[in-house]
């Protein structure tokens, strides 16, 4: 309960920063946001290279089981 109120004072706290009557931040934030934007982008891209490398592997390991099941158990001599 603490959390959710806490979370909605925070955010009247920003609304009224960045409403023109309140501290007149809009211009700041949108600055920030166009400087943050290709970092967050690169981020993302990043995240979405490394999970398409894991579940390249993951298909490569899970065909190599399954042709081990199909395959008779080998006798050693």
């Amino acid at each position: 309960m603490k959390a959710l109120f806490l979370g909605l004072v925070v955010i009247f706290t920003v609304v009224v920063a960045v409403h023109p009557a309140g501290l007149g931040w809009r211009e700041d934030l949108l600055i920030f946001l166009r400087g943050a934007l290709p970092v967050v982008g690169a981020l993302i891209g990043l995240l979405l290279v490394f999970t398409g490398i894991g579940d390249i592997k993951d298909r490569i390991e899970a065909k190599k089981e399954a042709a081990q099941e199909d395959r008779p158990p080998s006798k050693k001599t």
